[in-house]
């Protein structure tokens, strides 16, 4: 269904340059502004929406990356014959 919505011209530009910062058109955005006051969920470019989805509890490989990053090095070098 197409619905034809009228706003002032300052407005409309105003959240045309939000959209575009965004990375959005100005429909997708003002579908997520309706969505977001309706109670439908949390906005998209919201990043607390997707914390701790996927946490394992264990993971430390920020503090292992370097020995990680030089061992997958050493590996190469050596199928090369290095």
């Amino acid at each position: 269904m197409r619905t034809m919505i009228v706003l002032p011209d300052h407005h409309h530009a105003e959240a045309k340059r939000k959209a575009a910062r965004q990375g959005v058109s100005l429909s997708e955005y003002i579908r997520r502004l309706v969505a977001r006051d309706l109670g439908q969920g949390a906005s998209v470019s919201d990043p607390s929406a997707i914390f701790g989805l996927f946490d394992c509890g264990g993971s430390r490989i920020a503090d292992g990356k370097q020995a990680m990053i030089s061992e997958a090095i050493d590996k190469q070098f050596q199928a090369k014959g290095i």
